[in-house]
């Protein structure tokens, strides 16, 4: 059984929006955990969602439309 993203779960069919760990966002954003947290808290870095239990998981579109936004305001 493979693993089913929050769109897929809650039955809109977005397959390619899945939702990633900590470890998967560190590498696409390519900063570490206290950066992510820290750029989440000032509203610059898509919000977490947290499934249940101390698990926290990122839309993998929203990061890569971050990482995006990034590329283009380096001009």
């Amino acid at each position: 059984m493979g693993r089913r993203s929050g769109a897929e779960v809650s039955g809109m069919s977005e397959p390619d929006d899945d939702l990633i760990a900590l470890e998967e966002v560190k590498r696409l954003a390519g900063v570490g955990k206290t950066m992510i947290y820290r750029l989440e808290r000032a509203g610059n870095f898509p919000k977490r969602f947290k499934p249940g239990g101390y698990a926290s998981r990122w839309s993998r579109r929203e990061v890569m439309a971050w990482r995006e936004q990034q590329r283009e305001a380096r001009g």
